[in-house]
């Protein structure tokens, strides 16, 4: 080969080389300043960045759908119960301190009788219209309040024949006075629920 040729092949390659690194710095310095969101954490600055929305669409299946229906039902009930069971929790507490110490039969009823028309002309229109459903949980919050339910109570207060035929109400409207709470396992839904409007007023049982 002609030694001008070899001279000029040799320059054309090292211009090629030269300018090809300065087109890998000039793009590394374009690498370099790349503006990028960043979040600190601990005095460490981290890279970051954040990824479009994706919005995802199923239906409902059946029993998701049955199960929150059931769940809407209980709370609402809870909701209009609740305060009910608090007054008939604070009554009863009142009623067992005026009575601790009294052992005549008739003061004992006079006591007792004074209590029920206070609860009567507070309570008696608002639960006339309470449903079923909704009676069934509010024995469940009485009992949450006073530690007995209502078959007891009204045994206690009203005698084992006012007790007993209140009962048979009870189941003929398919309830039942002598039902307990259990917040652990079968009535933990309701404990939730009661806990919850708790926070939300503050409140302590």
């Amino acid at each position: 080969m002609h030694k001008s040729f070899q001279i000029l092949i040799f320059s054309a390659a090292f211009v090629f080389l030269l300018f090809a690194g300065q087109n890998v710095k000039a793009q590394d310095r374009r690498n370099d300043t790349l503006k990028v969101y960043a979040f600190i954490v601990d005095g460490d600055t981290i890279p970051g960045g954040r990824m479009l929305d994706v919005n995802v669409r199923t239906v409902m299946l059946e029993k998701w759908r049955s199960y929150w229906a059931e769940w809407s039902r209980l709370r609402n009930a809870v909701y209009v119960t609740y305060p009910y069971a608090k007054a008939a929790g604070k009554v009863m507490n009142q009623v067992n301190a005026e009575l601790a110490n009294v052992t005549d039969k008739d003061e004992r009823k006079r006591i007792i009788k004074l209590h029920e028309k206070d609860l009567k002309r507070e309570f008696a229109d608002k639960l006339t219209n309470l449903s079923v459903y909704q009676g069934k949980v509010l024995m469940k919050l009485i009992y949450r309040e006073t530690g007995n339910n209502c078959y007891n109570l009204i045994h206690e207060y009203k005698g084992g024949f006012t007790a007993g035929f209140w009962q048979t109400i009870a189941i003929l409207f398919g309830s039942n006075l002598k039902q307990n709470y259990d917040p652990v396992e079968k009535d933990h839904a309701i404990e939730l629920i009661v806990q919850d409007v708790e926070r939300m007023y503050g409140q302590r049982s």
